[in-house]
């Protein structure tokens, strides 16, 4: 059986392959700007859409996934839990993730259209009367953004938690995939659409360009703007994407360049594969959850020659030649490893291994060439139709500057202290997580 001691990404990285692997309709983005379909595309070695049978294995981890957010979540306002059985406050982005498998498991005949619908709703309506100010305390979000972190019974900001832009990215995400999925005129699906449309013009992505065209990592009252901005290459390409698409604070396309000008200190080849990289496992695949990026091309990628799909697949075969090779001999890794992620471990704490010291860590934005062992390994099972994603290093003699100042800056902000909330339970504290 699958273990239940989970992170809420964790679980993701399976809804990940068990909604994308049947993908169809690549698009393809000729010289005039025009999105059409077309199968295959112009630019670009990315694989098309699984035609053979999968295993019966694949229902079985999708079907496992869908009832890992369904169990977890709060049912009286749908927020998920960040992980699970340990303690834990909620986290948007797990609602994001939770509200793109309502629907997938409908469709799989997992619950009926109707429960998904009722669960998908209570988890927008919470969302959409949440209270939105710039006070410390009290409040669920701010400028339209949401907290990362939410205590699990009063959905109200947890301890000194960040205003996130990428998390609040994907939990949009989910809630636009509902607006789609949910199109019927039961009253229902139309509050549903209604009230997603209110919830995504309500977010003011200009207000987060402090220091513009760039966006904001995220921002607290107590400190204002954190003091880094999203550039890529990572997870918040979708945060550009919906900050571009949206009907009412759209940013300027200037954005998309500032967001990608640093890459070229993320293009390189790594065991075998040359492409954009970056460390963990989620980054070359949280955005792809939601779109098709088959034939999409934007300058750097027009001239590197593939698209953002083909990207994460190279980064998926780097990932698993570097868990063949193991260069430091850590144990279990080989040919059915195909992903190395952000995931918790049990200590910070500095232990012999194999003869030799090692740094084994907490949580941390574990990847190929980063020296620690995983505690929690994403595996992305041999086979799986599209080999997504999967990191490689990041470069990180070119980044120690930015490293060190999100460990100095950021980390202290999103690490917080930990509070009990367990399915069922009434309790709501425990000690804190150093």
């Amino acid at each position: 059986m699958m273990t239940r001691r989970l992170c809420s990404y964790g679980a993701a990285l399976c809804l990940i392959g068990a909604s994308l692997v049947g993908f169809a309709n690549p698009t393809q983005l000729p010289e005039n700007g025009t999105i059409g379909p077309k199968n295959v595309p112009e630019i670009g070695t990315s694989a098309p859409a699984t035609t053979h049978p999968l295993p019966a294995l694949f229902d079985n981890i999708e079907e496992r996934t869908f009832q890992y957010f369904w169990d977890t979540a709060n049912p009286e306002n749908g927020l998920v839990p960040d992980r699970y059985p340990t303690p834990s406050f909620s986290s948007i982005a797990a609602v994001g993730f939770a509200l793109t498998a309502y629907p997938i498991g409908a469709e799989r005949g997992y619950v009926t259209r109707a429960a998904a619908r009722e669960r998908a709703l209570k988890t927008i309506r919470f969302f959409a009367d949440a209270p939105q100010g710039s006070d410390a305390h009290g409040m669920t979000g701010y400028k339209g953004f949401f907290y990362h972190f939410l205590d699990m019974k009063t959905g109200r900001r947890f301890e000194d938690t960040e205003l996130s832009t990428v998390d609040t990215a994907m939990l949009l995400s989910g809630m636009l995939f509902c607006q789609s999925y949910f199109d019927g005129s039961d009253a229902d699906e139309v509050e549903i659409r209604r009230l997603v449309e209110e919830i995504y013009g309500r977010v003011d992505w200009k207000w987060a360009q402090k220091r513009g065209p760039a966006i904001a990592y995220g921002w607290t009252p107590e400190s204002s703007f954190i003091n880094i901005d999203w550039r890529g290459y990572n997870e918040a390409m979708l945060v550009y994407i919906l900050a571009l698409g949206s009907p009412t604070h759209a940013v300027e396309p200037v954005a998309w360049e500032e967001w990608g000008r640093s890459y070229p200190d993320f293009f390189g080849t790594m065991y075998g594969q040359t492409y954009l990289t970056f460390t963990p496992m989620f980054g070359h695949q949280y955005s792809h959850v939601w779109i098709d990026f088959r034939a999409i091309l934007d300058t750097p990628m027009r001239k590197a020659g593939y698209d953002y799909f083909e990207n994460s697949r190279r980064a998926t075969y780097a990932q698993r030649a570097y868990a063949i090779a193991n260069p430091m001999k850590w144990a279990a890794y080989g040919e059915n490893v195909w992903g190395l992620t952000a995931s918790d471990g049990a200590a910070d704490v500095e232990l012999e291994f194999g003869g030799e010291k090692r740094q084994f860590r907490t949580y941390s934005p574990r990847g190929v060439g980063v020296e620690y062992t995983l505690a929690g390994m994403d595996v992305l099972l041999h086979r799986l139709g599209w080999s997504v994603q999967v990191p490689a290093r990041r470069a990180a003699e070119r980044d120690e500057e930015g490293i060190a100042r999100w460990r100095e800056e950021t980390w202290p902000v999103i690490k917080g202290r930990r509070r009990t909330w367990v399915p069922g339970s009434t309790s709501r504290t425990s000690p804190a997580r150093a």
